[in-house]
């Protein structure tokens, strides 16, 4: 039975419209969602399929968190597409579209290992198609493919390894608040926020930082064959590129979009027409077309979501509502940090 009485977070969809459009909803006793299948483009009398799977925003091996408690997390909704794109005999390639800043170290690897893994179970061709940012751990995971594609306009690179982090004690010893922990070794509380900064701590976080770097710039060199040596130092001091760029420095293999890297799909499959198809989840809106975003659960109406079970509906998309929310401090991540300071 469908309600739709008045609820008091209306009146926090009054405050926050003002700054942001936005979409919420409530659904009660929702089951698991299957994956479903849509078709994005066609080629004329095809009968294979190249399966796009998105891979957006932050790479964690964890749910992210959202306003009305954990979302999704992004490893998990990868690897369920490419577990279904592998057990699906008529889905001859993948393409990635990547459009990524990075993450953590950890889920970018996990992730990295998991595109591995799909290749060499499946024998199906892997191409990458970069969308506006594909740096840091967004390239870490594009080493996994066969083939890169990037836009000439693409940011990409940032190869390298960050641990932000803040420190509070001086501001905090001026008003009188003085911290000391109660530990069980010199390194058990290690970058405390709230005592002095320790170099000795900064020095075993560095070994992590480098061991973390090392292993970053080794998989450059053993995933990109036309890799610019005579550069290479450069191009993975953690500077960021244009996909133009990251071309002439062979950390790319050509230019081009979503349908160019569909045609690479193709040609690496052995196949000369395929439809292009993307997984949502059940009930979820149907992407319109191959830049849709088919990675989030966005129900389009009441009705379509999951009839007699969604009550009190309140719709509100936070999404840049809290544009300048970075990671946790004192973690590592192969992340292009654009937003912070």
């Amino acid at each position: 039975m469908r309600s739709t009485t008045t609820i008091p977070l209306l009146l926090l969809a009054a405050t926050l419209t003002a700054c942001t459009p936005l979409t919420v909803s409530f659904t009660l006793f929702a089951k698991d969602k299957k994956l479903v299948e849509s078709v994005v483009d066609e080629d004329s009398n095809a009968s294979w399929k190249v399966c796009v799977i998105d891979v957006q925003g932050l790479i964690v091996d964890a749910p992210l968190p959202g306003l009305l408690g954990p979302g999704a997390n992004p490893v998990d909704e990868v690897v369920a597409r490419l577990d279904r794109a592998r057990t699906d005999a008529s889905i001859r390639a993948v393409v990635l579209r990547i459009n990524s800043p990075g993450g953590s170290v950890t889920g970018s690897d996990v992730l990295y290992r998991e595109i591995r893994r799909f290749r060499e179970l499946s024998n199906k061709p892997v191409v990458v198609s970069m969308a506006e940012v594909a740096a840091s751990g967004g390239y870490y995971i594009a080493l996994a493919a066969d083939r890169i594609l990037a836009n000439p306009t693409t940011i990409t690179g940032s190869i390298g390894v960050i641990v932000p982090t803040i420190n509070f004690s001086d501001g905090l010893s001026r008003i009188g608040i003085v911290a000391r922990s109660v530990k069980s070794g010199p390194n058990k509380d290690i970058a405390n926020s709230l005592e002095p900064m320790k170099d000795s701590h900064y020095r075993v976080l560095q070994g992590l930082v480098d061991e973390y770097y090392a292993a970053f710039r080794q998989h450059v060199k053993d995933r990109r064959p036309n890799l610019d040596l005579a550069r290479f130092d450069e191009s993975t001091d953690g500077r960021i590129m244009s996909g133009r760029e990251a071309l002439a420095r062979g950390l790319v293999d050509q230019l081009g979009g979503i349908r160019e890297a569909f045609d690479a799909a193709k040609e690496l499959a052995g196949i000369q027409a395929a439809k292009m198809v993307k997984f949502r989840l059940e009930g979820a809106a149907v992407p319109r077309t191959a830049y849709a975003d088919a990675s989030v659960d966005l129900p389009t109406t009441p009705a379509a979501s999951n009839p007699g079970t969604e009550v009190n509906l309140l719709r509100i998309d936070a999404s840049g509502f809290f544009p300048h929310a970075g990671p946790a401090p004192s973690s590592f991540y192969y992340l292009w940090m654009a937003n912070e300071p």
